[in-house]
């Protein structure tokens, strides 16, 4: 069955989480962590990602972003292959250190940010079952833990990342009269504090078709996206204007002529060629665009820790466009 593709637009929300081959730990150690949330601020600078929470457990991590540029996929993988091969190199292994793809859950900030931060937060001293309370006795280990941001959202972390956004702390604002960040931060421990002794209820499990945790509107605007093609760049657009599509295509055919690998085809003709995943399916043998869309974030995913292939896509863009 084929899997739906992320839906992704300018601006969305998302949780994120993914977790290690066969449920095996993703950080042998602090460099490990630390390594992460390196990769992690260049995965901001470089893709423009904004990260409103995180917390790393030690054979998975969650992370709370919004995607100004609706680049989820490009932005989550390029993060995972980095990190992994850094991991890899480091502990002299090979192989695959993630289990799959990532999860991402569109989320309604507006209504969600509070639980979700909470949950995040929470995850080093929940208890497996899920139905008993969160054991009083282990709060002064969830207020030393290094590897959340919670620290951040307290006001007790000696240092925060720069590339943290603290903006959802305005969810803890109770009145217009408190509007600072340290009456904020005050609620949020009240609010964190509140949850030892108790039951913590995951928010996911409110999850629209395990995809939308929002309402109505955002629920019916992810339908509307499913399946879309991702919009060119501004300067791929620029240049199909100027070329026009047959030509563009044309001169495609001639850049790939002897390409024997069927993803950089289909790459190239997607993201520089502006053609329909729909229409690429059929001829390439998948059962629909979703497919088409998913070799396109593969390769692109591949190609953010693999130097040569990089070398190769950015090689074919300069060749037709230039």
């Amino acid at each position: 069955m084929a899997r739906k593709p992320r839906v992704q637009f300018d601006g969305a929300y998302y949780h994120v989480t993914a977790r290690g081959n066969r449920r095996q730990a993703i950080f042998d150690d602090d460099r490990d962590r630390l390594r992460f949330l390196e990769t992690l601020g260049q995965a901001c600078d470089r893709y423009g990602l904004v990260v409103h929470g995180y917390c790393l457990m030690p054979n998975h991590y969650h992370l709370l972003v919004q995607t100004p540029r609706g680049n989820l996929s490009q932005a989550i993988g390029w993060l995972q292959v980095t990190y992994s091969v850094r991991f890899n190199r480091r502990h002299g292994r090979a192989g695959h250190l993630v289990q799959g793809r990532f999860k991402a859950h569109l989320i309604d900030a507006d209504d969600y940010a509070r639980q979700l931060v909470r949950y995040v937060h929470l995850n080093p001293v929940r208890p497996r079952d899920r139905r008993k309370p969160v054991p009083a006795e282990r709060r002064e280990y969830f207020e030393a833990y290094r590897w959340s941001s919670h620290r951040a959202y307290a006001g007790t972390a000696a240092e925060v990342p720069a590339w943290l956004s603290l903006e959802w702390l305005s969810y803890w604002l109770e009145s217009s009269r408190q509007r600072t960040a340290a009456a904020a931060r005050r609620q949020y421990r009240r609010d964190i504090a509140g949850a030892f002794g108790e039951a913590i209820e995951s928010p996911l499990a409110q999850l629209r078709g395990g995809l939308v945790l929002g309402g109505e509107a955002l629920w019916k605007k992810a339908q509307a996206t499913l399946g879309k093609v991702p919009r060119p760049s501004d300067d791929v657009s620029r240049w199909l204007k100027r070329q026009g599509k047959t030509a563009a295509r044309e001169r495609a055919a001639e850049s790939l002529a002897g390409e024997g690998d069927r993803r950089i085809q289909i790459w190239t003709r997607v993201t520089l060629c502006g053609e329909r995943m729909t229409d690429l399916a059929a001829e390439f043998g998948y059962s629909d665009g979703s497919g088409i869309l998913r070799v396109v974030q593969r390769l692109e995913a591949r190609a953010a820790g693999e130097k040569d292939l990089e070398r190769k896509l950015s090689r074919i863009r300069r060749e037709l466009m230039d």
